[in-house]
């Protein structure tokens, strides 16, 4: 870093100091609530508020948003320079002069040839130039219009104060017991971000998404902390009256969920995000898509990545540095529309404006937010590293920092792309903070029984909370808060979710989930800390569930790492792994279930309990299997459904052909088919039928062949999907029987089920669970809306021929 940079660093940590009376320096380790000062409701303090409301119309101090830390915005004119320099960019101007060159020669083809005949040359050329340039103009009003819905309206610095204000007191009023940070890592960003703005380089912001809110609580953490608040890749659903013009001028930026063969649209999108990165504009982008609607990560979205990554290999920009950010909550705001959306009932029409708005939401108290950023780094040196990397697990990647990436490598652009966009999931991962909400959603989900005594659920989640520190995690700080009063205060928050047995006649009040499906939100936000361990678990599940001794309960090393193989790869979209391979993951992930006392390997290669957990009743390896079954569930209620898709039973015997339902109708059958096997004891868990597991399920089952897809591209984009010769199940007399390729698939992933009400009774719930199938399988006989459309085009079209 240069001196003058060194010396800026210092006089901004004075300044921040000052401005936010809270002392820092760049060692401290410190957790802060950045509004713990802020007054919360107008009637409970009105000359504070009435203050607060000053400052922020006076921009006193930090409020001004004077001396933020990155290049210049809100001025006027801002998004007019911005729009200017994307539509007379060299790239959208031949884009515009090419597709104007198309639509003439296609202009030309419908011209009457004896009228063009009788012109001459020179009045043929004259009517095409202008026929071009008519097009052009079009064009050109097209791309207009692109950009004014594109491009970001950063241009008014008090709009920015009064929309920091607003947030401030939704924050504040929402989430009553703060807005958390760790100081050292916000004076590490500042740090970069000065390097940054001396080289006119972004910051690439990639937060978790969970919320709506979740826009709202960076740009303003932004703001009130000195920085270049960021433009914010939005979906064009959130363009909505109001809101959608509000958001824009904080930030967002808005662009289609798919833009096909558009290619105009997508130059200008390519051609905005590099001006951006090469004005050192800092840049915020959720690399999951779409918020998550389980609780985890979801796999990475790459879109906008591959934007970013291709220009920086093209040398458009110099560099950036990516920022990944984890964004922890007591409460979500969303989680009942969420579980609504998963199990199949219509999506609820929900906007941040309807948030914002719902003025009983506001008078609700959900605790607590917590930000944890990651260590920044350059794009460059990422680059650079992969370039250098010597790994026998994938092919070298290729590539030249001084010359245009091959993009018709297909294969190298996969790689890289998949792994940045791994790279980036696995450091929010690595800073997220574990909030007592799923401290106690977990416990409560992973014990077995009806409920919980409140010492025995304070018990779990102080030993759940030692062994997140163990494994490298984070926890909420609570600054000596008891544990009883953090379980108390927890299931306060979720008395919608938790419910308590109490009153004379229990001993000691006891908690039980009233609504396990969506109490499952938060327990899954701890499943990446222990995933490797919960496989590990289930694979030796798969003897310890027949019971008998502890000779019958072991299996050898090797004929685990087969089951911890197969699980692995057939959950490999729902969960994301550590970096190493499975066999060396496994190696590891033993080692400490040994270490922990949870599991024992002997001399001879034999894997089994350890006495010491036999001892507390399975308590810990119970634990561990919890966390995976679920998703268990959902994989094999995806292979059971499929039998559904057999040939139906014609007079005693099976009918030729094969059978195609459209995909989305087929997950909706899917659903029915796991809740009625769920209400009569054959699937542990409701949430195993939710519909964003099992289209994994069916992805995965595509990728291994089980399944055939074909896609349609007519009115709108949709698909098919059909059982692969191979596993098109058998029937005998007619009945479909438990048998073939299939069947040992469904039999293989029940392995490692949990065990159920008819746990030694195989026979009769393979009989049920397929006779249901069979009954499904007439539904999908019943051709789809789409599909009867698509056999009338295909008849109009076999007459013409």
């Amino acid at each position: 870093m240069t001196s003058k940079t060194e010396k800026q660093l210092n006089q901004l940590i004075d300044v921040y100091q000052h401005q936010d009376h809270t002392k820092i320096t760049c060692s401290s380790a410190e957790h802060r609530n950045v509004v713990e000062r802020e007054p919360r409701r107008l009637r409970e303090d009105p000359v504070a508020f009435m203050m607060n409301l000053g400052l922020y119309y006076q921009g006193t101090g930090w409020r001004g948003y004077k001396s933020y830390i990155g290049n210049k915005v809100f001025y006027p004119e801002f998004s007019t320079r911005m729009k200017a320099m994307v539509l007379s960019s060299k790239r959208v101007q031949e884009i515009i002069d090419e597709l104007a060159n198309r639509q003439s020669e296609r202009l030309q083809l419908t011209q009457n040839p004896s009228k063009m005949a009788k012109l001459s040359d020179e009045q043929r050329s004259k009517l095409l130039h202008k026929q071009r340039k008519a097009l052009r103009r079009e064009l050109e009003a097209v791309a207009k219009g692109i950009a004014e819905k594109c491009v970001a309206k950063l241009d008014d610095i008090r709009f920015i104060r009064f929309f920091a204000f607003t947030v401030n007191n939704i924050l504040v009023r929402l989430y009553h017991q703060g807005i958390h940070i760790k100081e050292s890592e916000w004076v590490e960003l500042k740090r970069v971000a000065l390097i940054a703005q001396e080289k006119k380089q972004s910051l690439i912001l990639v937060p978790s998404h969970k919320s709506h809110i979740d826009y709202l609580v960076v740009s303003y953490l932004m703001f009130r902390l000195g920085l270049q608040i960021p433009h914010i890749v939005a979906g064009d659903n959130l363009d909505l009256p109001i809101v959608g013009s509000v958001l824009k001028n904080a930030g967002a930026f808005y662009i289609r969920r798919e833009w096909g063969d558009d290619l105009l649209y997508k130059t200008i999108l390519e051609e905005y995000t590099v001006t951006l990165l090469s004005e050192g504009m800092n840049f915020e982008c959720f690399v999951e898509g779409t918020r998550s609607r389980l609780g985890k990560l979801l796999q990475p979205k790459l879109g906008i990545i591959k934007i970013i990554l291709e220009a920086m290999i093209n040398e458009r920009f110099s560099d950036c540095h990516i920022v990944p950010i984890s964004i922890g909550y007591d409460k979500i705001i969303e989680t009942s529309s969420y579980a609504n959306e998963l199990l199949g009932n219509p999506k609820e029409k929900e906007s941040l404006w309807g948030i914002i708005t719902n003025t009983r939401l506001l008078q609700l108290k959900w605790g607590r937010v917590d930000v944890r950023l990651g260590k920044p780094y350059s794009l460059r040196g990422w680059l650079e590293d992969q370039q250098k990397k010597k790994d026998d697990r994938i092919t070298p990647i290729i590539f030249s920092l001084h010359s245009p990436m091959d993009l018709t490598d297909n294969s190298q652009k996969a790689i890289l792309l998949k792994s940045l966009g791994y790279r980036i999931l696995s450091d929010i991962n690595n800073v997220c903070v574990v909030m007592p909400s799923a401290l106690v959603g977990t416990v409560i989900l992973t014990l077995r029984g009806r409920g919980v005594g409140r010492s025995e659920l304070i018990r779990r989640v102080d030993w759940l909370t030692r062994i997140i520190a163990v494994k490298g995690g984070q926890v909420s700080e609570f600054h000596g808060m008891s544990t009883g009063a953090i379980v108390d205060r927890t299931v306060a928050i979720h008395k919608d979710l938790i419910g308590e047995h109490k009153g004379k006649d229990i001993l000691e009040p006891t908690f039980y989930g009233i609504n396990p499906f969506e109490l499952s939100y938060y327990r899954n936000q701890v499943i990446h800390l222990f995933v490797e361990e919960a496989i590990v678990c289930a694979a030796l599940y798969t003897v310890i569930k027949k019971g008998g001794g502890k000779a019958m309960q072991r299996m050898k090393y090797d004929e685990m790492l087969e089951e911890i193989s197969f699980l692995s790869s057939l959950l490999k979209l729902d969960m994301i792994y550590k970096p190493g391979g499975v066999e060396n993951n496994t190696q590891r992930t033993v080692q400490w279930l040994v270490d922990n006392q949870v599991i024992e390997v002997d001399q001879e290669g034999w894997v089994g309990l350890s006495d010491v957990e036999r001892q507390c009743g399975r308590e810990n390896y119970d634990f561990l299997c919890f966390l995976i079954w679920p998703f268990v569930e959902s994989y094999w209620l995806a292979g059971v459904s499929l039998f559904s898709l057999a040939p139906p039973n014609i007079n005693g015997s099976p009918a030729e052909g094969t059978i195609w339902v459209e995909s989305k109708l087929f997950e909706k059958r899917s659903q029915a088919l796991g809740k009625t096997l769920y209400y009569q004891g054959d699937l542990s868990y409701l949430e195993a039928v939710n519909k964003e597991t099992l289209s994994n399920a069916m992805t995965r089952f595509e990728e291994q062949g089980v399944i055939v897809k074909r896609r349609h591209f007519d009115r709108k984009q949709w698909s098919e999907i059909s059982l692969h010769d191979d596993y098109i199940p058998q029937r005998l007399n007619g009945v479909l029987t438990p048998r073939g390729h299939l069947w040992e698939l469904v039999e293989r992933i029940g392995k490692f089920r949990r065990e159920g009400k008819n746990r030694r009774d195989n026979a009769t719930v393979s009989t049920r669970v397929i006779r249901l199938a069979d009954i499904l399988g007439e539904d999908n006989l019943q051709p789809s809306a789409n599909q009867k459309a698509l056999m009338k085009k295909r008849t109009q079209e076999n007459a013409k021929l």
